[in-house]
């Protein structure tokens, strides 16, 4: 064990006095949040950013005065009479973005309407286009009927929808929302740190390989004493950071309102200018989440678990291989086992008490990302999280006996790339 600290507090502390720390624990959070957030945003932007013309070839004769009154800013519907090909023309030259045909019958329900354009018209304006074609019938349909303006008002009614969640305190408001965004934020979070920190301990195992460092290091220390120093070393660095992270969202969440209240304008909730912040929040609807601190116990402890049990598999394809390009086809069955938590997360946010999330947040290579997300957004029994976490903790002792084994033997081995099959026969050797 003194061999094993001594390794650790290297590790450690080599890592945790550069300045590229530093540098990744106040940028790494900008990162992740720019990757969820930013792909959403830019398709809102892109969405509204330029004014669209459109010649409508209206056959109904009574649908384009309709459109043109509901229309949003961003789309400038214009009559046209020409006939198809000049208009087709005058698409391809820039004229217009796009024609709509709307033939006699789409009153009926028996024609469709058709939109033509260069570019293609994208899902959320394909959506828009639509939603504007189909209410614009629909008026036209119940005028026709002579509906009664009293039934119009009837039908055009929305009735605002409370959700209230029943604790054992008594009822409280249903943050789902945030609770889910809080979710996903974490899982992802652990998501790309087992990702970054696995791969940091295999760059590190194929670097004192190449430089024939190791040999000079298993002359004092046991290859399984070199192996969990390293990884613990590591592991630590990356729990002060992920320490730091969780620090900075419960931040976030506790002024989470003064943020909001920055965005708001008082006027939009007919509020006099001078409305304090708590009448503001109260009038948009908006309250703060709260989330128990030992919610963000459990993701330092998911985390560490399961890097502890990912790194231990990237030592050990680190001391099979010589060079990074090598170890690609041996990380592709790691790689996989900490993606398919990705692939299920979204079912485990909608259903998060199913039979198959439960499952499915049990599973050692599965739990660090699923029973954090299924913890942040229903209420999971606590034995549930124990028995996950101690499976995790059993994954880790046995995958890290196994990479052991792998690691003995392959941080001396040179040469020719293993396979799978001969790592294999590496775990057997007595």
């Amino acid at each position: 064990m003194h061999k094993i600290w001594i390794i650790l507090k290297s590790e450690f502390l080599r890592r945790v006095k550069s300045k590229w720390f530093v540098v990744a624990t106040l940028v790494g959070p900008v990162i992740l949040v720019a990757v969820m957030v930013l792909p959403a945003v830019l398709g809102i932007l892109a969405s509204g950013s330029d004014e669209k013309a459109i010649a409508v070839v209206d056959e109904t004769g009574v649908l384009l005065e309709r459109m043109q009154a509901e229309a949003e800013d961003q789309y400038r519907f214009v009559a046209a009479e020409a006939p198809l090909d000049s208009l087709r023309a005058a698409v391809e030259a820039g004229t217009y973005d796009g024609y709509l045909v709307l033939p006699g019958d789409v009153l009926t329900g028996a024609g469709a309407a058709t939109y033509y354009s260069v570019e293609g018209g994208g899902l959320s304006f394909g959506e828009r286009l639509e939603r504007l074609v189909s209410r614009a019938v629909e008026a036209e349909r119940l005028e026709a009927r002579q509906v009664d303006a009293e039934v119009l008002e009837i039908l055009e009614t929305s009735v605002p929808m409370r959700m209230v969640k029943l604790t054992d305190e008594g009822e409280a408001a249903d943050d789902t929302i945030a609770y889910v965004l809080v979710g996903y934020i974490m899982g992802f979070f652990i998501y790309f740190a087992m990702f970054f920190y696995g791969a940091f301990v295999m760059n590190g195992v194929i670097e004192e390989k190449t430089s024939r460092v190791v040999e000079v290091m298993v002359s004092s220390v046991r290859p399984f004493q070199l192996l969990m120093g390293k990884v613990l070393g590591i592991g630590a660095m990356g729990l002060v950071q992920m320490a730091a992270w969780a620090v900075l969202i419960l931040l976030l969440l506790t002024f989470s309102g003064s943020i909001a209240s920055l965005f708001l304008n008082p006027a939009d909730f007919n509020l006099p200018a001078q409305a304090s912040q708590e009448e503001v929040l109260a009038a948009a609807d908006f309250s703060v989440p709260e989330i128990e601190p030992g919610l963000f116990v459990w993701f330092l402890l998911f985390f560490l678990g399961g890097y502890l049990l990912y790194a231990s598999l990237f030592a050990a394809v680190g001391s099979a291989v010589e060079q990074q390009q090598d170890a690609q086809g041996l990380m592709m069955p790691i790689t996989l086992l900490i993606l398919v938590p990705i692939i299920f997360i979204t079912f485990i946010v909608e259903s998060p008490n199913t039979t198959l999330s439960v499952v499915l947040s049990l599973i050692p290579f599965f739990s660090p990302i699923l029973m954090v997300v299924r913890a942040a957004v229903t209420d999971v029994p606590f034995w549930e999280i124990a028995l996950s976490y101690l499976l995790l903790i059993g994954g880790f002792l046995g995958a890290i006996w196994l990479s052991a084994r792998i690691y003995r033997v392959g941080i001396l081995m040179y040469g020719k790339k293993p396979s799978l099959r001969e790592l294999a026969r590496w775990v057997r050797y007595a």
